[in-house]
């Protein structure tokens, strides 16, 4: 019997890379109108290859990526990317179609919510309460909580325990199969799929595939 539901946050209960994507082309566009002497392919290029350098969670990315097209951090056109990067965030952060009322009719039915995220805490908790739904979860755990990340057994364990729940008592849903998928199989957790934030196809099968979130009520209910 399934008494608790954990799920991943980016790409799972929010579309990260979308809102990631569109962000950062705003601030792109705020700093060349500012001054960078890029044009808008070439910037985004070199902004991209700085992620996959630096990780997508990089707090100081637009300050590298000013020292690699610059040579030095003009702090006027700095500040216009973050400002255009955080307005543009903040209107594109949102829940997934039916993150809210699932989210709803879980606990409705009693189940114990948790969030299991490799982001860092702060970034993590701000995403949640952009969308609203940062009241539903009776755990949170981030990389910050844990200093390792999936598929590491940590991050999960320490969200059952602080849900006081077995491990066979619990689904881990996540779009990452490697990290999300194996990580919560080995250690005994069912897991789900969601296939409708997936940026790649899964190599690890799941105990169930979501085509959308809605799909869980049925495999919790059943």
């Amino acid at each position: 019997m399934i008494k608790a539901v954990l799920f991943d946050l980016d790409n799972t209960l929010i579309d990260f890379m979308k809102m990631k994507r569109q962000a950062t082309d705003a601030a792109l566009d705020a700093m060349i109108a500012a001054g960078v002497k890029l044009n808008k392919e070439e910037a985004s290029r070199i902004v991209y290859q700085l992620y996959d350098e630096y990780g997508i969670e990089h707090q100081q990315i637009f300050q590298e990526f000013l020292i690699r097209t610059q040579k030095k951090v003009d702090h006027k056109i700095l500040a216009a990317g973050i400002v255009a990067y955080r307005k543009a965030r903040t209107v594109l952060a949102e829940a997934y179609p039916g993150v809210m009322p699932t989210l709803l009719k879980l606990k409705q039915q009693g189940l114990k919510l948790a969030i299991v995220s490799d982001a860092p805490i702060l970034q993590a908790w701000t995403r949640l309460t952009e969308m609203k739904i940062q009241d539903f979860f009776d755990a949170v755990v981030t990389f910050d909580d844990t200093g390792e990340r999936k598929p590491s057994a940590m991050p999960f364990r320490k969200a059952i325990e602080q849900l006081n729940v077995k491990p066979e008592e619990v689904l881990h849903v996540g779009d990452w199969p490697e990290r999300d998928i194996a990580g919560a199989q080995a250690l005994g957790l069912k897991t789900a799929f969601a296939k409708y934030g997936a940026v790649k196809p899964a190599t690890v099968k799941a105990d169930y595939d979501l085509n959308k979130i809605e799909d869980l009520l049925n495999i919790v209910n059943n």
